[in-house]
């Protein structure tokens, strides 16, 4: 009988994972597969999956959006990736690294608390586009983070309307492999709420590489400086994200493990 393959289910700011812990490597996962656990229809239900490697006795986050497509990295996922490793006896508590495809990210990690991951540099690309959403057009800023973001900032972010569909970004040039894009409010001087639409996830509740986006956007919007404190808040919770004068960001806030799954059945497509 083959052993059942048990993943975990977890969340930061509402941004949801399923966690497949597979050091040895053992496990091929398809973009089929990963779309099936993700389906909130049918499946767990996910905005992505996090299969967690250890090539050359170093941790990897294997990320994969909801749609099974690749991404190089994800703030909020790998500070639940983190949380796994700590509260499953994997890794110690305190500072440590975890490998991504956007390269090696260290975070700190408490026994109980925010978890706090240094995202490295994050950088105006100097690009001004546009996003088309529901009969609405937005100036937005290009911001990369190992990811690529559209910001757009407007006086009222419940007149955004639907993000069901991808918002349409101009020219598409800019972005030949797809986008996230942010739509941000400014509440207060030091205060941001904002909404995303993932590339491959669809709308989510938080995003970690957005509101890093956003807090240089933002800095840049409003003509502050470096370095600049932000707290954000997506539809999920609320988010801090420091940037040092040399535009590095750290996202800190909370990452919980929810519950376990058998995802034996999904892994057989």
């Amino acid at each position: 009988m083959k052993t059942p393959v048990i993943a975990t289910y977890g969340h930061g700011t509402e941004n949801d994972f399923v966690i497949i812990f597979d050091p040895l490597e053992e496990i091929a996962l398809t973009s089929e597969q990963v779309a099936s656990i993700c389906n909130r229809g049918n499946g767990i239900g996910a905005d992505g999956v996090i299969r967690i490697t250890r090539p050359g006795g170093k941790w990897f986050m294997d990320y994969r959006n909801a749609d099974g497509s690749l991404a190089e990295m994800c703030g909020n996922g790998i500070r639940v990736m983190a949380r796994y490793l700590v509260a499953n006896g994997h890794q110690g508590e305190g500072l440590f690294p975890i490998q991504t495809r956007d390269g090696a990210k260290f975070l700190r990690v408490p026994a109980e608390g925010d978890i706090s991951v240094n995202m490295g540099q994050v950088t105006d690309e100097g690009d001004v586009v546009t996003v088309a959403a529901n009969d609405q057009q937005y100036s937005a800023r290009h911001i990369s983070i190992g990811n690529p973001h559209a910001v757009a900032f407007l006086d009222d972010l419940d007149t955004v309307g639907s993000l069901v569909n991808a918002p349409v970004v101009t020219p598409g040039s800019v972005y030949p492999e797809g986008v996230n894009v942010e739509f941000v409010e400014i509440e207060s001087p030091d205060t941001l709420i904002m909404r995303v639409h993932e590339r491959g996830s669809g709308e989510t509740r938080s995003c970690g590489t957005g509101t890093c986006a956003v807090a240089l956007a933002a800095t840049i919007y409003t003509r502050g400086q470096l370095p600049a404190r932000w707290i954000i808040k997506p539809p999920g919770g609320t988010l801090i994200v420091d940037i040092d004068g040399h535009s590095n960001a750290t996202l800190t806030g909370l990452a919980e493990l929810i519950k376990d799954y058998d995802v034996t059945s999904y892994l057989a497509i």
